[in-house]
């Protein structure tokens, strides 16, 4: 039976290049998930966009001296190359700058002060008189009141998770011109969070079957008290306030991005012709919707996300949020400060999307933090990519296309060892089903990979370039064998290597769509004709790890 899942990614800021660690956080389990779903047959609408309205886009323009809009603009066309060439498929990938998102947007904000439960009060603002304004949170550093990290932000730690005031910071500083801040009195529209604290506690007893880190820390904070937040604030770029005398305030980043879930499905309802499609998504009880983030952005979607749809009613609440833990590379946490990173679009200057899928998939933050380094993305493409699953692929395919005519073989009759390497297979694929299910992405690729393991096992037991003098039979049965166990391993990792599978996918001399034939044990026929054969992965040289290395170094040195 068919089923419908709404994928929902975090929106990246439109102030700066996708990183590694952004894609191994979200953007590529929720590809992979969107992925699965589809060969299952499933209906996937995958939604996100670019946040064009954070404070980190004004800090950015103000120092290039430009309009935030043009930065927006700009990082919002380098997402959508980057998303092509990594393969990250969206159904539809917006902007919060759009009409459709500001009406949204102001239908929500409307509704929830309708039942008042958002509400005008005043509060304690940080006012820099050097630079003669109110500070938006962002633009307001300083110590963290909760655990001593330095490098807190007037809006959250991201070491330990809290979301702040900037008031609360400690020696508190203005980003642009460093100035210590004074508080002034400024009024501004709230929402009423603490109306909901009982209700996210029963919510959140539903979700045990959450990650522990999303979980304990959701349930935590919760039992520790909701306050009410402002969401609007002194500044002149972003959503509007929908209400005279408002015109120098914007409604907050983190109340408006989160809406762009819901906007961006009524956007994509629009341009597919049926503008009320999006209602499949939002309200039908039977419907699972996910939400792939980072872990600082749990209290967004597990608190004041599902605040803000009970408060509006109608709409569906998250069912899964799997958040992943952060990615660092060569040992040390990405720093966009420091330069300490490894920016996805000059990866794929130089090498193939496919091997960084993998060795993201594989060494997946699902639990624990884990680590990129040029070493381990060397060994695992050249051992494992090439050397066995490759391998595996081309070995096979090389041989059948020369000594069978360039088609797939008539098998003789199956042995134990035969059906034993495809029930295997068969298994698999199921167990498969069960892991990505419950998105345990790591869990997953392993799987597939002991397949391509085990069945290279198979291949050097039943040697069919031996036995084709011999006992040619038995050479197609065991070359039958195999080029079925590859097709099954090119349903199994298309989630996660969707550009080599499809490439196979047309070597096994299939015309058609990968997903069409679903997430199953499909049996090729025989005489089926194949194409000719190519590699699926390039070997690299060694020399990267040293000329990679050096490169993050120099750019590194060159901000400081």
């Amino acid at each position: 039976m068919k089923e419908k899942v709404l994928v929902c990614t975090a929106w990246p800021y439109a102030n700066g290049p996708i990183h590694l660690g952004h894609i191994a956080g979200c953007y590529l389990p929720a590809d992979i998930f969107a992925r699965y779903n589809r060969t299952k047959g499933n209906e996937v609408l995958m939604v996100s966009g670019s946040d064009q309205h954070g404070t980190p886009i004004t800090v950015k323009a103000e120092k290039e001296g430009v309009h935030p809009a043009k930065i927006a603009e700009r990082y919002h066309k380098q997402f959508l190359k980057s998303w092509e060439q990594l393969g990250i498929s969206y159904d539809h990938f917006t902007r919060t700058g759009t009409d459709n998102h500001r009406k949204v947007v102001h239908d929500v904000f409307l509704k929830l002060l309708e039942k008042d439960y958002i509400f005008k009060d005043s509060m304690r603002s940080p006012f820099c008189q050097k630079c003669q304004r109110f500070l938006p949170d962002r633009y307001v550093e300083g110590t963290c009141p909760f655990c001593e990290s330095p490098n807190a932000r007037g809006d959250q730690c991201d070491d330990c998770g809290k979301p702040l005031n900037a008031e609360d910071l400690v020696n508190s500083q203005c980003k642009i011109c460093g100035a210590t801040p004074e508080i002034h009195e400024t009024e501004h529209y709230f929402l009423r969070l603490t109306a909901f604290n009982d209700k996210l506690l029963e919510w959140i007893k539903t979700k045990k079957y959450f990650k522990p880190n999303v979980y304990h820390f959701t349930k935590q904070y919760l039992k520790d008290g909701l306050k009410n937040r402002a969401i609007t604030r002194d500044i002149s770029w972003g959503v509007d306030i929908p209400i005279e005398g408002c015109e120098t305030k914007r409604i907050y980043v983190w109340f408006e991005a989160v809406i762009g879930y819901l906007s961006a499905s009524k956007e994509w309802a629009e341009n597919s012709g049926d503008p009320e499609k999006w209602r499949e998504y939002w309200q039908d009880k039977n419907v699972k919707t996910y939400y792939f983030i980072g872990k600082d952005n749990i209290p967004f979607h597990t608190i004041i996300w599902p605040a803000m749809l009970m408060a509006y009613e109608g709409l569906s609440l998250p069912y899964e949020v799997p958040s992943n833990e952060f990615l660092t590379l060569e040992g040390k946490q990405f720093s966009t400060s420091r330069n300490w990173a490894l920016w996805l679009s000059d990866y794929l200057e130089r090498y193939d999307p496919d091997p960084l899928r993998y060795l993201l998939s594989i060494n997946m933050p699902e639990t624990n933090d884990a680590d990129f380094s040029w070493y381990e993305f060397y060994r695992r493409n050249n051992n494992e990519l090439v050397a066995a699953y490759g391998n595996l692929v081309h070995r096979t395919l090389t041989f059948t296309f020369k000594k069978f005519d360039k088609v797939v073989p008539e098998p003789g009759e199956l042995e134990d060892k035969d059906r034993e390497i495809l029930d295997l297979a068969k298994k698999t694929l199921a167990d498969m089903d069960e892991s990505l299910k419950l998105c345990k992405f790591k869990e997953a690729i392993r799987s597939a990979m002991s397949l391509a393991h085990e069945s290279n096992k198979y291949l050097e037991v039943t040697s069919p370039w031996k036995e084709i003098k011999e006992n040619p039979k038995r050479a197609a049965t065991s070359l039958y064998v195999a080029i079925n166990l590859i097709n099954a391993l090119k349903t199994a990792l298309y989630p996660f290597l969707p550009f080599s599978s499809i490439k196979l996918h047309g070597l096994l001399g299939y015309e058609d769509e990968i997903e069409s034939h679903g997430w199953k044990f499909e049996e090729i026929p025989a005489g089926q004709n194949l194409r000719k054969p190519k590699p699926l992965f390039k070997k690299l040289e060694e020399e990267i790890i040293e000329e990679e290395m050096e490169r993050i170094k120099e750019q590194s040195i060159s901000k400081e």
